[in-house]
């Protein structure tokens, strides 16, 4: 007779992987299929690589930029194969700490494609597993549009770009969301001519349309093109004809428009988290409902701080000021020039706004450097209900960043 299982799980990526070490930690025997890297696409095709190359492309920007600092750097030059080399390294490196882990807690790992067969028992490598629970953390795919479909040499998706082992001259990206903007800023510090076209009123449209606009003040001091309420009405001969009437000739396509979950059809009695459940697509949220379903720890899906990469970052949590249109509340917005630590960093670019109603913060929105960070401290006093006038009486170390939360506050 087949071992039975406390818990079987589909995909070895964030929910994943984080369900199996939490479910072990409680005694549960598990056992965990993933067909390709553990890690899953934000370990392997994502987050990860994605923000290793990125620290590269800030690292190149500030060498390039240092001569007002008292640096000089003669014959600062890229050599794109060693940073892939580098983000290779990176991933490879995270991963066998992760292999290690899974090991050491005693998760059976099946290296295979699997099949749900009902909701108890899986099937792979020609073998049945029984199984008194079953989660499916299969993930998500790159989303493509119909006529733009990836061909993946000219026109890429977000995991093409990464396996490009030479720059283009020129790429047209599709899509201003995280994916978007983040490759934008790289590629565009890596001297690649950069023109974004985004479908929506502004550049990141998810995000506060202040927010979105100040980031389209920085893309324009960047010479980063980008066209708004644009969509791509054809491509002929790699020949962009855009509903604008502007013609546009690139070496790539970057279409950065989204990922839909792999699992079309779902099995009634089997649970689905992550980028497979469908609902938001970040890592740290599909970890948090990994942790929710096996520890039973209640999180506010309305608090999921959201974070994109560059210098300077840009978060947000909450809500936006256009989504109390008609409410009453309370704004303050403050400058990050006006903080001395901004200045110190060369990094003064950036803004700090708050949202309150009822002397509560509802929505914060950040550009800065260490907005990731920063984000965290209002997230957490929004999740504990701390109001406005108890949070004034936090000291602030100074010269941070953070000031400038303590700053704002007195804005409200």
């Amino acid at each position: 007779m087949a071992e039975m299982y406390d818990l079987g799980i589909i995909g070895g990526g964030p929910a994943g992987y984080t369900a199996a070490l939490h479910a072990r930690s409680e005694g549960l025997s598990v056992v965990l299929f993933e067909k390709e890297k553990l890690g899953g696409v934000c370990l392997n095709r994502g987050c990860i690589p994605t923000k290793t190359i990125l620290h590269c492309a800030e690292v190149y920007n500030e060498l390039k930029n240092c001569t007002d600092l008292g640096i000089d750097v003669e014959n600062c030059s890229l050599n794109f194969e060693k940073i892939i080399e580098h983000k290779e390294k990176t991933t490879e490196k995270l991963r066998r700490g992760l292999e290690l882990a899974i090991k050491n807690a005693g998760i059976t790992l099946v290296n295979s494609e699997a099949f749900l067969l009902n909701d108890k028992q899986i099937e792979a490598e020609d073998s049945v597993y029984n199984c008194k629970k079953i989660i499916s953390a299969v993930g998500s795919e790159p989303r493509d549009i119909k006529g733009l479909e990836f061909d993946h040499e000219f026109i890429l998706n977000s995991d093409d770009i990464l396996n490009l082992r030479e720059l283009p001259k020129s790429i047209l990206i599709i899509g201003s969301g995280a994916i978007g903007v983040e490759w934008a800023r790289i590629l565009s510090t890596f001297d690649v001519d950069v023109t974004v076209v985004e479908a929506a009123n502004n550049i990141l449209p998810v995000a506060d349309v202040e927010i979105s606009k100040r980031l389209e003040r920085i893309f324009k001091q960047k010479k980063i093109k980008f066209y708004t309420s644009t969509t791509v009405k054809k491509i002929q001969d790699k020949v962009l004809y855009l509903s604008s009437g502007d013609e546009i000739s690139v070496e790539k396509i970057l279409l950065a428009v989204g990922r839909k979950p792999c699992t079309d059809k779902k099995l009634g009695g089997v649970t689905y988290i992550g980028d497979d459940c469908g609902e938001i697509q970040l890592a740290h949220y599909a970890i948090k409902q990994a942790v929710s379903e096996i520890k039973g720890i209640k999180f506010d899906r309305n608090l999921i701080p959201a974070v994109v990469y560059g210098c300077p970052e840009i978060a947000w949590v909450g809500k936006r000021e256009q989504d109390l249109d008609g409410e009453d509340y309370k704004k303050s917005t403050m400058l990050i020039s006006a903080l001395g630590k901004s200045h110190c960093d060369n990094c003064s670019e950036g803004i700090i706004k708050l949202l309150s109603q009822n002397d509560k913060i509802v929505g914060a929105h950040i550009i800065s450097k260490e907005a990731s960070a920063l984000i965290q401290q209002i997230l957490i006093a929004m999740q504990n209900n701390i109001s406005v006038e108890k949070l004034k009486e936090i000291c602030f170390a100074h010269p941070t960043y953070s000031e400038g939360i303590f700053e704002s506050l007195f804005k409200l």
